[in-house]
This record gives structure tokens, C-alpha cells and sequence, in this order.
């Protein structure tokens, strides 16, 4: 087997591009990149096994594991014994042929890490400060943020391939365009940011890159059909149905927050009242805490702060999770209302897993525990008897993790 070189971002750009190929080019060009995907789903393989996996000879798979070895992509990992007796080389994907990079963009903070071409996280920084507005200062500051990380891992700059952005409201992902945050010019904002950056780079909607690195990092245990409700101060929802994202015709699927529940005057951000998002979502939790401080209840959560315009959700978190019995019963009151919603999703979706992620997620059965009985209530018994309910395994990661694989997955499939 020839030795392996460095790898080559052109080299890797090039085999996943499928321009100006034809013939036997592109037949070939197909079949290492069948070898390279059956590698990243399934691990290391012996030419004999991605010969019978790909029904294709071993002389073949032979001459192409060798044009990818020197390419820098994969690397003989050593021999080991064999059912034959006769010991056999095995090969894997090489770790560091490339990167990615993912920025999770919060409310008040960012989450931005750096993903393997192995869909290792190599590095995470989280909970950058930050605050998300829709002015040119709040886009000018994630600038920087995105800058200073790639400053920190300038020996990897050549390598890193793709960008995506999490952000929060309408995304369509396929045109670039952000309608909620950073829309002051006429160019979609992920061209604007590709321009500044100098790397390709994508948006996707908050929610729906939470879904998916839930889904692709997290353990659904084989689920195919999965509803991910990200509560924080608005919720949103991302959709995967037999394994694939949702996304509508432009993007915008999962609104979930912004269906009209109530028959109350709150005015929601989105200029409508009655918004599920006005009674049941972080924002809520924050306005009915405030209300009842003003009528004279008392709370850990205020013990820190000078007045009571300060407190933030991760104040009521905390005292909820040390047992602060008005921010518990806040808590149960949104979770029973967030669970009436979520039982229409369930009748419509029959989802086999739904998982509940974001900030307010980490207060673990104060809010799943009402959600559960809502759900129970409000939903067809044959239908959420299909449907288990938990916690985000990977809790705050999961919109980087998603991020950095969104990156990686619009890469290599331009």
C-alpha cells in the first residue's frame, strides 16, 4: 500500500464536487466517496469487507483505498488477525484530513467549537458573552467571536472547510437568508459572512441544527421519526421524519411557538397575540416570576440581584433545581401548557421519540414531569403510547454538535 500523504483540502474539495466529471471519472469519483461514507458511518474495514459492502472488486476497492491514502484521507490502521488466518490490513478515515467549524448563537452567549473530519469535537468554547439583537454592533461582535476562535487555531486554518451559523427565527437555509437577525442588506447574510470570514459558510435555524446533533451525536436508539422542542425564552422545533430534516419550501417549518393557543392580549414578538410562546416559553416563566416578586413573593433567585429587572432565566433555573418552590410551581405551569401543545405535535407527528432541549430542559422533571401529564391528558392514548419523552443527552452541545455537522455535511456535498 503507498504511504499516506498530507492531506490536501483542494484533493478533498475535488472528490466531493461532482463538476465537470463524467464516465469513468465520475464512477470512480462515487466510489470513493461510497468508501469514505461507509468508513464514517460504520468505522474501520478490511478491502475484502468494502469489497462485499459495495459489491465492487478487490482490485477496485484496492487501486481507489490507495488514490485515497494518497490524497491524506485514509490510513492503514494495521493488520489483525483474520477468520482466514492470514492477517489483514484495516483502514479508517484520517481525523485530521480536515475541519469544521460550528457557532451556536444564543440569546446572551455563543457556544463555537471545531469538529474532525471523524466528527470528533476537538475543541469547544462555550458560553462566549454576547448579546443577540438585530443591530450591526450585535453582528459585528459575532464577527469577532468567530475571528479570535479561528485566530486560536491558525495551524489549522488551511484545513477548516465550512462554517455554520445556529441563529434563532426564520433561516432558509438554501439561499442564505437570516429574516430575523442581521437582515439590514439586501445579500443573504451567509454570503456577507463568507466574505468576512473567508471560509464557505452556512445558516441553519437554531432548532433544526439542535435536532440534528441530537440525532447524529446524541443516542435515539435507532428512533427515525423525532420531534426536538427547544425551550429557552421562544420555542422552536426541529423535525426529522424517517431520518431527515423537515425544513417546509423556504425553510421555515417548525413555528411551533407561534401557533395561536391562547385567548389572551399578550402581544408576542411576532406582532400576533395568543402565541403559544406568551404562556408557555422562557420569556413567560421570566414575565410571571417578575409579576409575582411585584405582588410580594419571595425567591432565591432575587437574593443576588439588586432588583428584580436583572433576574434571567438561568437565576430561575438555579433556584428551581435548589428546590425554590415558586420558581418549581412557575416551572409546572409552563410545562403543563408546553405539554398541551406538544400533545397536538404528537397527534399529528406520531413522532416514536420527542426530546426536549434548551436552556430550560436542564431543569429536569420539574418541566418533563408536567409536560408527560399534559401530554398523557391531551393526546390520543394510541397515538403517545408510540412516543417516549426525555432530555437532550447532549444538553448545551447539542446545537454546536449540529452545527459543526451541518458544516461538514454542506461541504462535502457541493
Amino acid at each position: 500500500m503507498k504511504k499516506q500523504s498530507p492531506p490536501s483540502t483542494q484533493r478533498i474539495l475535488e472528490l466531493f464536487s461532482n463538476t465537470n466529471v463524467s464516465g469513468v471519472a465520475y464512477k470512480n469519483k462515487s466510489l470513493k466517496r461510497a468508501i469514505i461514507n461507509h468508513l464514517d458511518l460504520h468505522g474501520e474495514f478490511t478491502i475484502t469487507e468494502l469489497s462485499k459492502e459495495l459489491n465492487t472488486s478487490v482490485p477496485k476497492i484496492t487501486s481507489l483505498v490507495n488514490e485515497l491514502i494518497e490524497d491524506g484521507l485514509l490510513r492503514d490502521n494495521g493488520k489483525f488477525d483474520s477468520t482466514g488466518g492470514r492477517r489483514a490490513s484495516i483502514y479508517g478515515l484520517v481525523s485530521d484530513a480536515c475541519y469544521f467549524i460550528g457557532v451556536d448563537v444564543k440569546r446572551y452567549y455563543i457556544n463555537i467549537g471545531l469538529m474532525d473530519f471523524k466528527k470528533h469535537l476537538v475543541n469547544l468554547k462555550e458560553k462566549i458573552p454576547y448579546r443577540l439583537e438585530n443591530t450591526k454592533e450585535s453582528y459585528q461582535q459575532l464577527i469577532t467571536v468567530i475571528k479570535d476562535f479561528l485566530q486560536s487555531h491558525h495551524s489549522k486554518r488551511e484545513k477548516i472547510l465550512g462554517l455554520a451559523i445556529n441563529l434563532s427565527g426564520r433561516i432558509n437555509n438554501t439561499s442564505g437568508y437570516s429574516y430575523s437577525y442581521f437582515n439590514f442588506q439586501e445579500e443573504p447574510l451567509a454570503e456577507i459572512i463568507q466574505r468576512s470570514i473567508g471560509i464557505p459558510t452556512f445558516l441553519e435555524n437554531d432548532s433544526r441544527a439542535m435536532a440534528y446533533g441530537e440525532f447524529y451525536a446524541g443516542d435515539v436508539g435507532g428512533a427515525r421519526n423525532v420531534l426536538f422542542v427547544n425551550i429557552d425564552y421562544g420555542i422552536g422545533l426541529g423535525i426529522l421524519l424517517d431520518g431527515k430534516l423537515y425544513y417546509g419550501k423556504s425553510g421555515f417549518s417548525g413555528e411551533f411557538g407561534h401557533i395561536p393557543f391562547f385567548n389572551n392580549e399578550i402581544l408576542c414578538h411576532c406582532g400576533k397575540k395568543g402565541c403559544l410562546e406568551t404562556e408557555a416559553s422562557g420569556q413567560a416563566l421570566l414575565r410571571n416570576f417578575k409579576e409575582k416578586i411585584k405582588k410580594g413573593y419571595s425567591s432565591s433567585a432575587i437574593k443576588r440581584r439588586k432588583d428584580n429587572t436583572d433576574i434571567n432565566l438561568l437565576d430561575i433555573i438555579g433556584a428551581a433545581n435548589n428546590e425554590d418552590m415558586l420558581c418549581i410551581e412557575l416551572l409546572a405551569d409552563v410545562g403543563e401548557k408546553l405539554g398541551k401543545g406538544l400533545a397536538v405535535l404528537i397527534n399529528l407527528y406520531n413522532p416514536e421519540l420527542l426530546i426536549l432541549g434548551g436552556t430550560l430542559s436542564e431543569t429536569g422533571d420539574y418541566l418533563r414531569l408536567p409536560i408527560k401529564s399534559a401530554i398523557n391528558k391531551y393526546s390520543l392514548s394510541l397515538v403517545n403510547s408510540d412516543t417516549q419523552l426525555r432530555s437532550s443527552k447532549l444538553g448545551e452541545k447539542a446545537g454546536v454538535v449540529g452545527a459543526c455537522l451541518i458544516a461538514r455535511d454542506k461541504t462535502l456535498s457541493h
